[in-house]
């Protein structure tokens, strides 16, 4: 049986769902609601000038991508980040950038190389501008487009999963430079580029392992102290 055609309130409800899916969803990572904070359906409701049912179908998404809980009580809160299990976070993070980047310069073609240089001026467009949102969402697309110039799915399923989860994370990191990147973390990509191009596997580690952890150092200097697990691959 063919699927019955959306109705124009099918398609309205849809395009309200995104709609306030997209918003609230930079406003968590931007950091507009602070962790903890209420979300209550009905002042979205009103907000967004649409019914609950849209609001709903879009917090279960949110709630999906690990960004707002339901408590028991049935209320809802914004996410917390989860501060005690940071380090945990960073050494997993740290290996996934060396990891990746390790094997992309093995195992590149010349069209991944391609991706990754657009990548890479997409980036450094939004530290020009000063657009942290902009700057979070590029520096992701630039190191996910190394992990699959590395012909491994599951790292970069995690990768990808392990920059998603950090993105509150990098917004604090963003806003400890007051968005102002400095240049250095610009060509810290174009070095990395030059390793992968080079197909220099331990430059390519190198440069991946010291660009992660400076962003891991940066953040640990508001968030937390702890030591660093080392580990070779």
């Amino acid at each position: 049986m063919e699927p019955e055609a959306a109705t124009g309130s099918d398609r309205k409800r849809g395009s309200g769902v995104k709609l306030a899916y997209d918003v609230l969803r930079d406003e968590i990572l931007d950091l507009v609601l602070q962790p903890g904070s209420a979300i209550d359906e009905v002042q979205l409701a009103e907000r967004f000038n649409m019914s609950r049912t849209p609001i709903r179908e879009a917090l279960v998404r949110l709630a999906a991508e690990g960004l707002i809980h339901t408590l028991p009580n049935r209320s809802t809160l914004v996410a917390p980040i989860d501060f005690l299990n940071m380090h945990t976070y960073f050494d997993a993070l740290v290996l996934m950038y060396r990891v990746t980047t390790k094997l992309a310069a093995q195992n590149h073609d010349p069209k991944d190389l391609s991706v990754i240089r657009e990548k890479q001026q997409h980036f450094a467009a939004a530290v020009q501008a000063q657009d942290a949102l902009a700057m979070i969402a590029t520096n992701a697309e630039f190191h996910l487009a190394i992990s699959e110039a590395g012909k491994n799915a599951y790292f970069t399923g995690l990768f990808k999963r392990l920059l998603d989860e950090g993105r509150r994370i990098l917004r604090l990191y963003y806003q400890s430079y007051n968005d102002r990147l400095p240049q250095r973390f610009v060509q810290e990509h174009e070095d990395i580029i030059e390793a992968l191009e080079q197909r220099d596997l331990d430059a390519a580690e190198r440069l991946a392992r010291d660009h992660a952890e400076q962003i891991v150092a940066q953040v640990q200097k508001l968030l937390v102290q702890g030591e660093r697990l080392q580990m070779k691959i």
